[in-house]
């Protein structure tokens, strides 16, 4: 939820760190703070600010300070609201400084503790024990790594944290449990950070902490303890992340640049997956087409967006591929009593590799007797991939926006190839196969088109600017793309939306049209539409505004109650992918005429390392 950036170095490393926090604002912005020291231990500076790191910023350059170590942060408040003595990094007795990611589910016991022993706490926060309890630890060890040892073995929930001893600066501690750190090679100096992304304008060499380990940085290496303590080596790969955070381009903001990378991320996507109008053997993972051919049942677990393009798969896979599966969320799977199903394929769904609750579940997953595992994901190094059988790496480039857009149509191109590479052992012919390749290979123009529409969509937006409650409307595997429509517009607008099967209308929801509610409808021209017809006029009928997405050849009309935006024609197949490119730009021009943070919207992070 949050982002950590640490340095040690020979040079100053605020500018570094400041860097890396704007790199990470899309994991939290509602504090921001850093911390350094020098090297001969002259002077230690802490400034903290409320709001974006650009507040944060601004005091640093009004009030100069220097360091050669240091650590940031950029909070999005799970515990204590946004204040600046609630901003990260903590600190006790002047001496230890903290930042933390994450939970400290035993932090109250650990906090009465410690107050027990004389410690003053300053914040609300759970991070603040960590501080405190690390300082008492120092009192009894030998040096600082045991204590940061001793620390970290009372701790309980998830964290990624990084501890400074202020008086003794040549290193850096950091330990991971639940929340991602990776560590950044450079020459005479070190790095970490909660994300790769943070660390790109200082090194491209990179290892990721596993759970449980702990590592001490200096300015000429980096050594890592496992969870037994035994000294461990950990792969160093080369980033070859060409995406610069800072870059909007012509866009106004992130969430706009990302809609219009739609194109490309999806070509990016199919590059080398697909191959003489057939899905390449192994695309998931050498040997994953044997496990694949096995596959009887498939569960798939995922959050927020990547629970949308689930639920289209489960229409997918059961009726393209004969084989049944399940959608859950994760956070609902981990605490309830579940029946693995024989022949089972688990299927995780994440644009980061990080979601708490995802990565949880897979772990759960495991212990409870599935075999076979598979993640979808847009980052290579994440945990979710790392512990995943198998794994389809979405190339969608990185996702700032925190309303995600082409990582969620990505998301539906890999879950699309994975249902052709286990129905082709099942039931889906060659023909069918083809021609599923051969509306995949189209997408990317088809999403150009629709692009083409923004102006439009801009026009019908102005409709919604007095509005604070919308429905969406979809049938068949067109109702997840209602859900994910409804969400987009309530995440960056703020205006409640709910989505429902269009024929579950009559059974409640139809009480709530009136003239103040707009109702939005995904209608592709398949074997639901005349259904939809229908339940297209029982809305009409009680004085309801509906706005109509419609194939070219549905036969919707606009008129004084009804507007009707024309969409391409497009394959049954592709056709939930598709319509989602136009409720992403209605809920963009939506927000835009309501003033809304489109990128950073409130109360809200992009990747979730909390439960």
């Amino acid at each position: 939820m949050c982002g950590i950036v640490g340095a040690i170095a020979q040079r100053d490393v605020v500018e570094i760190l400041l860097e890396g926090l704007k790199r990470l604002e899309y994991r939290g912005y509602d504090s921001a703070g850093v911390a350094v020291v020098n090297s001969d231990n002259s002077e230690f500076k802490r400034v903290r600010r409320v709001g974006k790191v650009k507040a944060l910023a601004d005091a640093i350059h009004e009030e100069p300070c220097l360091g050669s170590t240091g650590i940031a942060h950029t909070r999005w408040a799970t515990h204590g609201e946004p204040t600046e003595a609630n901003a990260h990094p903590h600190i006790s007795k002047d001496r230890i400084t903290i930042v933390h990611n994450g939970i400290i589910e035993n932090h109250n016991v650990l906090r009465d503790r410690l107050s027990q022993k004389g410690y003053v706490f300053t914040s609300a926060t759970d991070t603040e024990v960590i501080a405190h309890l690390l300082e008492s630890e120092l009192d009894k060890a030998s040096d600082m790594l045991s204590a940061f040892q001793a620390t970290i073995a009372q701790l309980e929930g998830a964290y990624g944290t990084v501890a400074m001893d202020n008086q003794n600066p040549d290193h850096l501690y950091a330990a991971r449990s639940g929340s991602p750190l990776v560590i950044g090679y450079g020459i005479g100096e070190n790095f970490l950070a909660s994300d790769q992304l943070a660390l790109l304008p200082v090194t491209r060499r990179f290892s990721f902490l596993e759970e449980g380990d702990i590592a001490v940085l200096s300015r000429s290496d980096v050594v890592i303890y496992d969870q037994a303590g035994t000294e461990v080596e950990r792969e160093i790969s080369e980033s070859d992340v060409v995406h610069d955070a800072g870059d909007k381009g012509p866009f106004k903001h992130y969430m706009l640049k990302e809609i219009y990378e739609q194109p490309i991320a999806i070509k990016n996507t199919l590059e080398g997956r697909i191959k003489s109008g057939v899905v390449v053997e192994d695309i998931f993972g050498p040997g994953s087409s044997e496990i694949l051919k096995g596959i009887e049942h498939v569960q798939i677990i995922a959050c927020g967006t990547s629970f949308h393009s689930g639920m289209v798969a489960k229409y997918w896979f059961e009726e393209h591929a004969d084989v049944s599966c399940n959608v859950e969320i994760a956070s609902e799977f981990r605490y309830r009593k579940s029946k693995v199903h024989p022949n089972s394929l688990l299927v995780t769904i994440s644009q980061s590799g990080e979601t708490a609750d995802t990565l949880a579940a897979l772990r759960l997953a495991k212990e409870i007797g599935y075999q076979s595992s598979l993640s979808i994901c847009n980052v290579p190094g994440s945990s979710l991939v790392r512990e995943s059988d198998m794994a389809y790496l979405m190339k969608a480039g990185v996702e700032i926006g925190v309303a995600s857009t082409k990582a969620f149509t990505v998301q539906l191109v890999g879950l699309l190839l994975l249902v052709v590479a286990v129905g082709r052992h099942k039931s889906l012919s060659k023909e069918a196969e083809r021609d599923i390749v051969s509306a995949l290979s189209a997408l990317p123009a088809k999403i150009e088109q629709v692009l083409d529409m923004s102006k439009a969509i801009t026009l019908l937006a102005e409709d919604f600017a007095d509005k604070h409650h919308s429905l969406f409307l979809g049938r068949g595997d067109q109702y997840p793309i209602a859900m994910e429509g409804a969400l987009k517009l309530k995440e960056i607008s703020y205006i409640h939306a709910e989505a429902y099967a269009a024929g579950e209308l009559k059974h409640g929801p139809l009480a709530l049209i009136d003239a103040d509610m707009p109702v939005i409808v995904v209608a592709p021209n398949n074997e639901l539409l005349e259904k939809l017809h229908s339940n297209v006029e029982e809305v009409r009928a009680r004085g309801g505004l509906m706005y109509v997405f419609a194939d070219t050849g549905a036969n919707f009309k606009s008129d004084s109650t009804m507007k009707v935006l024309a969409v391409p024609h497009c394959e049954k197949a592709i056709a939930p992918i598709l319509y989602s490119v136009p409720l992403q730009l209605l809920s963009y021009y939506v927000a835009l005429i309501k003033g809304t943070d489109v990128d950073q919207p409130r109360n809200l992070a992009k990747s979730v390392t909390v439960e």
